[in-house]
């Protein structure tokens, strides 16, 4: 006689394969496909290693809706990018909006949506983790959006460290954390991003893991291809850094929509 639990065994393997055919979790998606189909991802950070298992990946991009948000454009800093006002007249409130958005520390390097970068930096600095310095910070102080922080650690192997801090009710009353670390795995990048797409009057936040992205061992395709596919309206400015992990040379590209 057949026993049930083995009969409700493989009903439940049947229903998993099933679903397994539905939903691929390990699916690398494609970054073109992502922006393309978004107008309003926000800010977002891209870490990840090419195809070829060379190069370590970074890029960053700001985007925005506002006069100010939009008055931006990256610089470059001897350790990094700086965002400034294109034009200083038009700055009204330059608290979240002024950063330093990607920051060296030793062989690692930094990339936040925000003045967390620094905490980063110093924490780093002095020993501690990121996690410990992250654990100070909370999401931004706009309501009622309440917008991420998002940060990346990308390190001199190409393994990288990924987290959004963001309100855990939407009165902003308390903050959720959010960690994840990753090996360095050829052709495999992650994207997080603080909005999953454009709402009004409430922009929604970003939800679940990083999303798997496929990378390209082409610099300069990958940064244009990038770029291109950002909403013309909305999109502001992008930095993308390749970093050769046996030499340490690094090769970076900058986009602003107002030069």
């Amino acid at each position: 006689m057949e026993d049930p639990a083995c009969r409700c065994g493989a009903g439940l393997q049947r229903n998993v394969r099933k679903e397994e055919k539905k939903m691929n979790v390990y699916e690398i998606g494609s970054l073109k496909e992502k922006l393309s189909t978004n107008t309003y991802p926000g800010r977002g950070i891209v870490l990840g290693v090419t195809p070829d298992g060379e190069n370590a990946v970074a890029a960053y991009f700001i985007m925005g809706r506002s006069v100010n948000s939009r008055n931006r454009v990256f610089a470059l800093e001897p350790d990094g990018i700086r965002t400034e006002a294109h034009d200083p007249s038009l700055m009204k409130d330059p608290h979240l909006i002024i950063y330093h958005p990607v920051r060296e520390a030793g062989c690692g390097l930094i990339v936040t949506n925000g003045d967390q970068t620094d905490t980063i930096w110093e924490y780093l600095a002095k020993g501690e983790s990121w996690e410990a310095a992250l654990r100070t910070r909370c999401f931004e102080d706009d309501g009622p959006n309440w917008t991420p922080r998002i940060s990346g650690l990308l390190a001199g192997d190409g393994s990288y460290k990924m987290s959004i801090l963001k309100a855990a009710d939407p009165e902003g009353n308390a903050c959720a954390r959010f960690f994840w670390e990753y090996p360095a795995t050829a052709g495999l990048g992650h994207f997080l991003h603080t909005y999953v797409c454009d709402g009004n009057p409430v922009i929604p936040t970003f939800q679940g893991e990083p999303e798997r992205v496929a990378m390209d061992n082409d610099k300069e395709a990958f940064a244009d291809m990038l770029w291109e596919n950002l909403n013309p309206d909305n999109k502001i400015s992008l930095f993308v850094r390749y970093t050769n992990l046996k030499t340490g040379e690094k090769k970076q590209k900058i986009f602003n929509k107002h030069q």
